[in-house]
């Protein structure tokens, strides 16, 4: 378990890293000329935030104090279902299912809607359960056969929501309590709001109309109103810009006070779009990879 970035003040440079053993509780450090911080955007928060010395008493290259603020995340709260009458003799066999996806059309090139940002629809169709066709569950080929008769065919679609960076969304380290390696344990301070909320009634509002003119009847609408954490897609917290006041990354993903220090996971981040970030946190490592390799045969890190 990463406890924490080792900083050498007479270099001012971080040198390693502390590990505590999962089973035996002992402590390891490991030595580097560069670090990549990549444990998830927010165990990266907490990494940096143990991260402590003389030099930074409130974590790794915070000095402008925003380490851990402007919390991101997707919002998944609404979905939706309906049935499609008819199509009963008709099957198609498929080996990888897919999800259709509908790109974000909500503020593209103006602002038409009394909220900021949009949201990517997931949407995909289904045959009725096997209870509701009075199969029992079973094994072997006679069960792929029977889930492969024709039934009812249903739809569904839900949503994937920007969300707004602010300060007041925030990750901090416990004063007083820790996990059981001694390692502090991460308080998330996160939560919805107006805009959030209007974006949500925006796409039942909006799904609904889509299922209605595909035809499906019988449709459901839900607002799971589950809290942030429950889904995926957590970003910022060590967010990147060109001005350290600001900021905590450089364009580059390197922390503005220690430079041999990478972040190129979710915590870079300074807002969410609705799209799936992975491939772009791939992208932005490989970048920083690049960089960093270069600096480093200029010994300019």
């Amino acid at each position: 378990m990463v406890h924490s970035i080792i900083y050498d003040e007479e270099k001012g440079r971080a040198t390693g890293v502390r590990v505590i053993n999962a089973q035996t509780n002992e402590a390891t450090e490991y030595f580097a000329r560069i670090i990549f911080v990549n444990a998830s955007a927010l165990n990266t928060n907490l990494i940096l935030l143990n991260s402590t010395s003389n030099r930074f008493p409130n974590g790794l290259g915070n000095d402008n104090g925003l380490l851990g603020k402007f919390i991101c995340f997707h919002n998944y709260r609404g979905n939706m279902g309906g049935d499609f009458e008819g199509f009963k003799d008709k099957y198609y066999r498929v080996t990888r299912p897919v999800e259709c996806i509908i790109a974000n059309y909500r503020n593209l090139h103006r602002q038409e809607t009394d909220f900021i940002g949009g949201y990517t629809i997931f949407s995909g169709a289904y045959r009725e359960k096997l209870s509701d066709k009075g199969i029992e569950p079973m094994l072997g080929a006679a069960f792929k056969e029977a889930i492969s008769e024709p039934g009812t065919w249903g739809a569904y679609m839900y949503m994937q929501g920007e969300t707004i960076p602010k300060a007041s969304n925030h990750v901090r380290l416990s004063a007083d309590q820790r996990d059981q390696w001694g390692i502090p344990l991460l308080v998330t301070s996160v939560g919805y709001d107006d805009n959030d909320e209007k974006m949500v009634q925006d796409f039942l509002e909006q799904g609904r109309a889509m299922l209605e003119a595909a035809g499906a009847v019988n449709i459901r609408t839900n607002d799971t109103k589950q809290p942030p954490g429950l889904d995926i897609h957590e970003m910022g917290g060590a967010r990147m810009g060109h001005d350290p006041a600001t900021s905590l990354l450089n364009k580059w993903n390197q922390l503005h006070h220690c430079q041999n220090v990478f972040v190129t996971d979710g915590a870079c981040m300074t807002s969410t779009g609705n799209q799936s970030p992975s491939i772009l946190y791939m992208a932005l490592t490989a970048r920083a990879a690049n960089y960093a390799v270069e600096r480093l045969k200029k010994s300019e890190i």
